[in-house]
């Protein structure tokens, strides 16, 4: 799940959480709440997901994560993502254009950090990056680190195939989307491996991680429901999704929630919000409900992680806090399925 914070953290480890994960705004740092995570975790996994490719050096991104490593060693991750446009070019100060082939080189450069040996020069040479740094002192050796990327339409979803050990998919997503569209994406871009060492030590499957909206309350499931109907509504104001809205044929509630968005009717945006929609997308109500969702989607949840996500637009820190929680019932609810396939 994301980080919950270290209390509710601790029971969740002792429920059987294996994965927490972190992302960044504008106000928190990805790899601040990563430190904070291996601080107050035993076992289970860590790292971004998602942190912006490009606010950062492919430097910066490898230099955390060693030092992260020492705390947490073959519990780490990276998840990067390219951001929209407008906070690449308007937020972080950095071109925002072409961002399918900058963020392949990121996750090339990245690399050429993580795999250099003590003694060895870290090289890279791209369109974007080039490095050639001859580092003297002895606080390098190879990181086998699994970068993924956060995709979601066909042409990141095939560089993650490509360049990264896996895919990171939105909370968006719905069975449909995982397997008609993402799935023989990454599956496509690993049948394209480039002569650049990409994927060279990838694992023979690409990783799946993946964020899913979850609210459950069993004292007021229809307010869990109405935070999942605004958070789906609030990530689908964003025209990058465009592709997704009109694969599922969502067009005219999504015009309609937007247009709420622009006028700052967030009651009128979640209403917009098909049952549908809430369906497809969310796990959420009741718990008996929530256990009914994710075995009947249980064939189209990502196959390696799934990140219980609880929602964040217009929702306190404390009842996120209480959603996270709720999730922990939901723990082994999921039936296993071969591959998930």
């Amino acid at each position: 799940m994301p980080w919950p914070g270290r209390d509710v953290a601790r029971e969740a480890e002792q429920a059987g959480v294996g994965a927490f994960c972190a992302g960044e705004f504008a106000d928190h740092d990805a790899y601040l709440t990563v430190a904070d995570i291996v601080a107050n975790t035993e076992h289970a996994l860590a790292g971004p997901a998602i942190a912006y490719a490009f606010a950062r050096t492919p430097y910066a991104h490898a230099t955390a994560l060693r030092q992260l490593h020492a705390r947490a060693p073959g519990r780490l991750f990276l998840g990067l993502g390219s951001a929209a446009f407008r906070i690449n070019r308007d937020w972080l100060g950095v071109p925002g254009e072409r961002p399918v082939a900058r963020i392949a080189e990121t996750v090339r450069a990245v690399r050429a950090w993580l795999h250099a040996e003590n003694g060895e020069q870290v090289r890279y040479s791209g369109e974007f990056y080039s490095l050639d740094a001859d580092v003297r002192a002895p606080v390098l050796g190879r990181l086998d680190i699994p970068v993924l990327l956060a995709a979601f339409n066909t042409r990141m979803a095939a560089t993650a195939g490509r360049v990264a050990d896996g895919v990171i998919g939105h909370g968006l997503f719905t069975p449909s989307w995982w397997n008609d569209v993402v799935r023989p994406s990454v599956e496509r871009g690993a049948g394209e491996v480039s002569g650049d060492g990409d994927r060279a030590d990838a694992p023979a499957r690409s990783l799946e991680h993946g964020w899913i909206i979850t609210a459950v309350d069993d004292a007021a499931p229809e307010r869990a429901v109405a935070d999942a109907r605004r958070m789906i509504a609030f990530y689908l104001t964003v025209k990058t999704y465009d592709p997704y809205v009109a694969h599922h044929g969502w067009e005219e509630p999504v015009a309609r929630l937007r247009a709420a968005f622009r006028a700052g009717d967030t009651d009128a945006m979640a209403q917009a919000v098909t049952d549908e929609m809430v369906t497809e997308i969310a796990v959420c109500g009741t718990t008996a409900e929530a256990k009914d969702t994710l075995a009947r989607r249980a064939g189209s949840l990502p196959r390696d992680v799934g990140y219980f996500a609880p929602p964040s637009f217009l929702v306190s820190p404390r009842r996120r806090a209480a959603y996270a929680r709720a999730g922990l019932a939901l723990i082994g609810a999921v039936p296993d399925v071969p591959e998930r396939v």
